[in-house]
């Protein structure tokens, strides 16, 4: 039997996003964001308040790059969400990562990261049913350590993934089915 408990948001795993932005200085601002999908194929949203540095960037800069966190950095990420932008100025820096701007959007990519989407700022929804920062992936890079056959490989990307009921991170990490065949044992 089900027993109710409390709380509301309780959809796992969540990805850990790291966003990266261009402060007004050039610095570098990232956040974890773990409320964050895909629309479309080409399509991010981003589940973000306004009074994010991240937001206030990405309106300004019209980019920012979002990156799937690594168990490799799990340290890095957890202090990407637990120190605001708006209080520390250079979070990269503080972090110890380096990164290059992107030649397709007006934001960083970070080196120590293996996989980036850079994404062009398409709108920003903030009414009580909005979505937050919605953007447009114009390109894709990856390590070719994580990639086997042209492909990211999940277990070598080694992706790490929020659990909002114990408020832990753990790996993604093993291939249980191939989709979209799975099922088809229960077809006639």
């Amino acid at each position: 039997m089900k027993k109710q408990i409390k709380t509301t948001e309780a959809i796992f795993p969540m990805p850990v996003l790291l966003i990266a932005t261009y402060n007004d200085d050039g610095t570098v601002n990232v956040m974890n964001a773990a409320w964050g999908t895909m629309l479309e194929r080409d399509m991010v949203a981003l589940n973000l308040t306004e009074t994010h540095k991240t937001v206030q960037n990405i309106k300004k800069r019209k980019g920012f790059t979002v990156h799937i966190a690594d168990a490799k950095h799990v340290t890095e990420a957890d202090y990407f969400g637990i120190v605001s932008g708006n209080k520390v100025g250079d979070k990269l820096a503080k972090a110890g990562m380096t990164c290059v701007k992107s030649e397709a959007v007006d934001a960083p990519v970070i080196n120590e990261l293996p996989i980036a989407l850079e994404c062009a700022f398409v709108e920003y929804q903030g009414d009580e049913n909005g979505i937050g920062v919605i953007g447009k992936v114009v390109r894709v890079s990856a390590e070719e350590s994580i990639l086997k056959d042209g492909k990211v490989d999940i277990g070598l990307l080694d992706a790490i993934a929020f659990d909002p009921y114990t408020h832990g991170y753990y790996r993604v990490k093993e291939r249980v089915a191939d989709a979209f065949s799975e099922g088809a044992k229960l077809k006639d």
